[in-house]
């Protein structure tokens, strides 16, 4: 295979259309009136924005009384419309569907906070006789290992600062009325006085009831209105498309459908997930002998709400009191073995089982939703923080005026593929788009893949090439980038045609050493000997070593060329080879003529080549969605006028048209003009 190295100078052929800097118009030494002052920044739109978001957060945090019943009702009733559905579905009216709805899981809540409220209580009688193992055990810690070790010296601290509380706490509490002397009625020092007012009936239930009301309040607060949402639930989702959509009915229906469906099946796997995770726990707990096994379990349930920390959580409480009740270590190894197992077979096995869909939301997003909600709302907001973020990314999804939430949260790639790829190999990036590349070339075709994802990054780079924004040096970096990128790529090549052939014939040998055998009869270019090469610039280089691993994977022999090989002192390298069709790739639409005329030169040297263009064009244009310049009538008819015994604009035509079995158009030669007539001689005598 014949390689050239291209030069910057090849790049000044045709130089790039140079547009007005923005920098010109707004120099106040440039022509016109001086410019008007800008607008404060609280009129602009980013001014408004900034301002209006900064009031919504406000308001959620000051008002957290209003908002988090709100929130909590909100997706309770997302839990529960399911089954509210389901109930219907067997027959029963609105109202009993959803009083027997909402009576059932409220009742499993106030049943599951009962149970928790006693654990707690049993767990705080028995909490003084731990005391003496913790002891034991710091002691023992210290009596082990090198006596001017750092942890022995850590433990020694420990050992005194618990000593130290427990002497306080003797101090202060005396065991049955003897007083810290030792010595019956004698006072040691002076006495304390409390003066004690006389408090009726009245003031002691306030100082009793009034701390149980707020939650209580609450509660029933949350109950009620989660029955009024599942009772108007089809009268509040008129009213939103409303408010939101009424001119794009379609969309604000998929909204509601689809936040409704994540935030609910969400809710429902997780608890699943929650229940699968905490009964394991609870039972090995018990029978490795635990105190208030039920509790922590119970609580692990509610902890794994956490997103990521939850789990952890979860266990620090249950390990502290394996280290508290057992007088040696093997019942704090066998609890934090438990916590590990069960933790790994829930992450590896039971999620990716039971979660049929992802939530739609990044991890990082998660990580800093659960910071801003518990900012915002506490403990509550921790729990509800991913729920929450959840229906933000739905909504912004498919309503345009928050489609920022989605952009910062969600989970699917913001950029395109062929833009990703522009990106990475504009800033000289190998190693990602060279890693992204072979990921995406598992499950498909090198030929596919340059069809969907190289060309185009090849065309986002043409065009900032035509509007003067590529500098030469990230011109450059561009082109070496992805000459790596393509060589990298040669193994899949040569990968693709061994399953064809039932054996590998080499990799990072260029094209020509992934040319098919005898064995391959079968592929679409199966003896034909193509020579490609760039039109005019570097990029179109690199379009044609992407067209030419497409044409080898398809069985074609492939001899890449550059296109300074279509100089005059460097022709000799296109027309001497034993091809069948040169085919020259031009990323513009429009090449100019002096470019064009490489084909009728191409004929001349060699009237048995078939000579074909490629103008590169992809479906639509990756920035706005905007269709692309296609090639115009007029060019084609050059092309065609030219000599060229084909023009395709995409890959799929270009191969077809290479591999076809036709004999080259005969050569065209352009319209003479007449001979000038010469002048006639001026006699001597009329000149003087």
């Amino acid at each position: 295979m014949a390689q050239t190295t291209n030069t910057e100078d090849n790049m000044a052929q045709r130089p790039p259309h140079t547009a007005p800097s923005p920098l010109t118009s707004l120099s106040p030494l440039a022509s016109g009136p001086p410019l008007a002052s800008s607008p404060p920044l609280a009129s602009s739109p980013a001014g408004v924005a900034v301002i209006t978001t900064i009031a919504v957060v406000a308001a959620l945090h000051f008002g957290r009384d209003v908002f988090l019943p709100l929130a909590i009702a909100m997706l309770i009733t997302f839990a529960l419309s399911p089954l509210v559905t389901r109930l219907r579905a067997l027959g029963l009216p609105m109202i009993a569907a959803v009083l027997a709805a909402v009576t059932l899981a409220f009742a499993v809540i106030g049943m599951f906070g009962l149970v928790v409220a006693g654990q707690v209580g049993d767990l705080a009688q028995e909490l003084p006789t731990f005391q003496g193992n913790i002891v034991k055990k710091l002691e023992s810690l210290q009596d082990t290992g090198p006596a001017n070790s750092p942890a022995n010296g850590l433990v020694a601290r420990l050992s005194q600062m618990v000593a130290e509380i427990n002497a306080q706490i003797a101090t202060a509490v005396p065991a049955d009325g003897v007083p810290a002397d030792g010595v019956t009625g004698a006072p040691t020092g002076p006495l304390a006085v409390q003066v004690i007012e006389n408090r009726g009936a009245f003031e002691t239930l306030r100082d009793i009831a009034l701390p149980l009301i707020k939650p209580v309040a609450t509660a029933g607060l949350v109950i009620v209105v989660v029955v009024f949402m599942l009772l108007e639930r089809d009268e509040l989702r008129d009213r939103f498309i409303r408010l939101v959509g009424a001119n794009d009915i379609s969309r604000t229906s998929q909204v509601i459908e689809d936040a409704g469906k994540r935030v609910g099946t969400y809710l429902l796997i997780q608890l699943l997930v929650n229940v699968i995770y905490a009964v394991p726990i609870g039972i090995g707990l018990m029978l490795i002998g635990v105190p208030n096994a039920v509790l922590w379990g119970m609580l692990t349930l509610v902890l794994r709400f956490v997103p990521y920390i939850g789990p952890l959580l979860a266990a620090i409480f249950p390990l502290f009191l394996a280290f508290a009740v057992s007088p040696d270590w093997s019942m704090l190894l066998w609890t934090g073995a438990l916590f590990l197992t069960v933790e790994m077979l829930s992450s590896n096995v039971i999620e990716p089982w039971l979660y049929g869909s992802r939530t739609g939301v990044s991890p990082l997003a998660v990580i800093i939703a659960a910071i801003f909600w518990t900012w915002v709302w506490g403990p509550l907001g921790l729990v509800l923080s991913t729920p929450l973020t959840v229906c933000l990314v739905v909504v912004g999804r498919y309503i345009p005026q928050f489609a920022v939430f989605d952009v910062l949260f969600g989970d699917r790639p913001v950029l395109a593929a062929p833009s990703r790829l522009y990106q990475r190999l504009l800033v000289g990036d190998t190693v990602e788009s060279t890693l992204r590349a072979e990921e995406l070339l598992e499950d498909a075709f090198i030929a596919d893949y340059h069809r969907d994802i190289g060309i185009p990054a090849l065309l986002l780079a043409q065009s900032d090439y035509e509007r003067g924004v590529l500098t030469p040096g990230q011109l450059t970096r561009f082109a070496d980038t992805a000459d790596h990128l393509l060589r990298e790529l040669q193994q899949v090549v040569t990968a693709e045609l061994a399953e064809v052939q039932g054996a590998g014939q080499g990799a990072g040998q260029g094209v020509e050493a992934a040319t098919p055998n005898a064995a391959t009869p079968d592929l679409a270019g199966f003896g034909r000997h193509l020579v490609l090469l760039g039109g005019r610039t570097r990029l179109d280089d690199v379009a044609a070593g992407m067209l030419a691993q497409a044409a080898a994977s398809e069985g074609a022999q492939v001899t890449l060329l550059s296109h300074a090989d279509l100089t005059p002192s460097r022709f000799g390298a296109v027309t001497a080879t034993t091809a069948q069709c040169v085919v020259l790739n031009f990323l513009d639409i429009a090449p100019s003529r002096a470019s064009l005329l490489h084909i009728r030169r191409l004929k001349r040297a060699a009237p048995h080549l078939r000579v074909g263009l490629v103008l590169w064009q992809p479906a639509q244009d990756l920035r706005d969605g905007t269709s692309l310049r296609r090639v115009s009538p007029e060019k084609y008819s050059e092309i065609i006028e030219i000599g060229a015994d084909f023009c395709a604009t995409a890959l799929e035509d270009a191969l077809a048209q290479a591999f076809r079995d036709e004999a080259p158009r005969a050569a065209t030669e352009p319209a003479r003009k007449p001979k000038r007539r010469a002048l006639r001689a001026v006699p001597a005598t009329a000149a003087a």
